[in-house]
């Protein structure tokens, strides 16, 4: 089940603020080797190197880190390929999300994104006049991550999903309803809905978020 609060609009990186001379994990969701936490490390202190078995997807919310050798900063992502041996570190206050895909997890049922390489979510979707944009980024059994653009004016009807979900709000504003109520949603914020929980997405002005579905 993911640990979040649900029906609610929040703030991953406001709700994980660094403390001097710390580093800080939160696990929000695991089930099996598939896993999502979030990170808070304050600046000038560092992740030993460490190899992961599974390929791991990072996702910067603020300030920057160092993963792979590159330089990542708030809105940017890097996705490492499994068995290579990385450190973490930042010179500034810096939260981010890692997601643990499942062992399982072939390189080419990762759409849009090159391991190694590093690359920015909001930019993945360009928008379009009049439509909704939608493009897979990962994708298998078990989970699904989509990064979406709403022109002004768009909407995606009240629908339910079979699994539980978390969004990040890239860029613009958009306005999420849940269950009856609507929930204004700025870039940077963040909203969760549980599984087969009614919500639609309304952008009354263009509107970026990335989804990730958890089934």
């Amino acid at each position: 089940m993911l640990k979040e609060k649900i029906g609610s609009i929040f703030s991953i990186k406001d709700d994980n603020t660094p403390v001097k001379g710390c580093t800080i994990s939160k696990t929000v969701y695991e089930d099996g080797d598939f896993k999502i936490s979030y990170f808070a490390l304050a600046a000038g202190t560092d992740i030993s190197a460490e190899a992961y078995t599974q390929n791991v997807m990072y996702l910067v919310l603020s300030g920057n880190a160092v993963l792979y050798g590159k330089k990542i900063m708030a809105g940017e992502g890097i996705l490492i390929p499994h068995d290579t041996l990385f450190a973490v570190t930042s010179d500034t206050d810096c939260v981010y999300t890692e997601i643990l895909f499942r062992k399982e997890f072939a390189m080419n049922a990762m759409k849009s994104v090159n391991a190694g390489e590093v690359f920015t979510l909001k930019d993945l979707v360009p928008y379009q006049e009049g439509k909704i944009v939608n493009r897979d980024i990962a994708h298998d059994d078990h989970m699904k991550l989509v990064v979406m653009s709403f022109d002004k004016g768009t909407s995606l009807t009240e629908h339910a999903a079979p699994g539980e979900a978390l969004i990040f709000a890239l860029d613009g504003k958009g306005i999420i309803g849940y269950e009856g109520k609507e929930y204004p949603i700025t870039a940077g914020e963040n909203f969760a809905f549980a599984k087969n929980g009614k919500h639609s997405v309304r952008a009354d002005e263009k509107f970026k978020m990335a989804l990730l579905v958890l089934f």
